[in-house]
């Protein structure tokens, strides 16, 4: 068994800043090419932005991605993902199948039915080679954590990661949103899956999850610069989903080394056991918080689920005053605050101190959300 404190740090990095270095040179390239075939986002009136803009953006973060998981192929710890586990090559397949019918999407604007089917298939490949579900925690009844059997592992594979998928791709409606989100949620799913290999003893089967948000980490940061307001280029569907695809691969992937890792029965193993649905619930709180409040306000409506409209968490920071910028930067805090304190408290033995400083960071949101109002009194 390798040393439990000689974690593949520097690996994970390299493969991480690979991601990012790749993403940043060829959005140029892509960008020409969206405008070249006619991948472009005209302005609706459901829209925030004004001028036509490039979609296709996560073609180029899809090739960060697929260039650093080819760098970790070739550094001596990470080959051992890849040795292990088909794990890694599942998310890869799956990545191009749905950027693939994203990326038509984004051109021939799909109705939302193709599209749904394109996520289930996807979700369905990365269950093939083993990224599922095998545990989860119930809070109820006292508490308790149900092992899944084949079937009922694999449904809660597809629901989430379908869920997670339309998440992203709801709230990527503001410059520089949907790849900040992607990327605050990474690092945070990276401390996690990286906190998880320490725990089962850095094996190396253990290596998929951290190396899916390492990348998707630094697909997300080569993106940024390109995205943020006013933005050159959009990510499209083909970048958003190819985020709630991976977000939902790392973490998927990390429930299961925690469940076969096992724990004692003191509340930081107990605490650690559950972890999982903590991080994946905190990451996407925003995204699925909008997803949902757009589904019951559309259905009550009697409007498709998938109808689009201008209420989103965004629209609504963007009508008590503030603007595009300090909206996004204001959902880069929520999502910060919420993901890493998940995190934190799977990591640090004295859950009371997390607590504090995430009910600290949740107050300085809520009154930074509301200064236009205060300022309107």
């Amino acid at each position: 068994m390798r040393d439990t404190l000689v974690l593949p740090f520097r690996e994970y990095l390299l493969s991480g800043l690979t991601s990012a270095v790749i993403t940043f040179l060829l959005v140029g390239l892509v960008r020409v090419l969206a405008l070249r075939f006619g991948a472009v986002a005209w302005p609706r009136g459901r829209d925030v932005h004004v001028t036509p803009t490039p979609r296709w953006g996560g073609l180029a973060m899809l090739a960060g991605v697929l260039g650093g998981v080819l760098m970790a192929y070739q550094l001596p710890a990470l080959r051992l993902a890849f040795d292990y586990s088909p794990e890694v090559l599942g998310v890869v397949l799956a990545s191009l199948l749905l950027s693939g019918v994203g990326a038509l999407d984004d051109r021939y604007e799909l109705d939302a039915l193709t599209k749904l089917a394109g996520q289930i298939t996807a979700a369905g490949v990365i269950v093939l080679f083993g990224v599922q579900w095998l545990a989860i925690w119930v809070p109820w009844g006292g508490g308790e954590i149900i092992a899944l059997g084949q079937s009922q592992g694999v449904v809660l594979t597809v629901v989430l990661t379908v869920a997670l998928v339309n998440a992203m791709n709801f709230v990527d409606g503001l410059d520089g949103l949907a790849a900040g989100i992607g990327l605050i949620a990474a690092a945070a799913t990276g401390l996690f899956t990286l906190g998880v290999v320490g725990r089962v003893g850095n094996d190396p089967s253990a290596y998929s999850p951290t190396l899916i948000a390492a990348v998707l980490f630094g697909a997300c940061l080569g993106f940024l610069p390109h995205n943020f307001n006013p933005a050159r280029i959009f990510m499209g569907d083909s970048g958003s989903m190819l985020i709630g695809l991976l977000l939902a691969a790392a973490t998927t992937s990390a429930s299961g080394r925690v469940f076969l890792g096992g724990g004692g029965s003191s509340a930081t193993d107990l605490l650690a056991l559950f972890a999982p649905i903590i991080v994946l619930a905190a990451v996407v709180f925003v995204p699925v918080l909008d997803l949902v409040m757009a589904v019951v306000r559309r259905t009550r409506k009697g409007m498709s689920p998938f109808s689009p409209d201008k209420m989103h968490l965004h629209h609504r920071l963007l009508e008590i005053g503030h603007s595009q910028r300090r909206a996004v930067l204001l959902i880069y805090l929520w999502a910060g605050v919420l993901a890493f304190g998940a995190v934190a408290l799977s990591l640090i033995d004295d859950p009371f101190i997390v607590l504090w400083a995430v009910g600290i960071g949740l107050v300085v949101a809520v009154l930074a959300s509301a200064i236009p109002r205060v300022r309107a009194k």
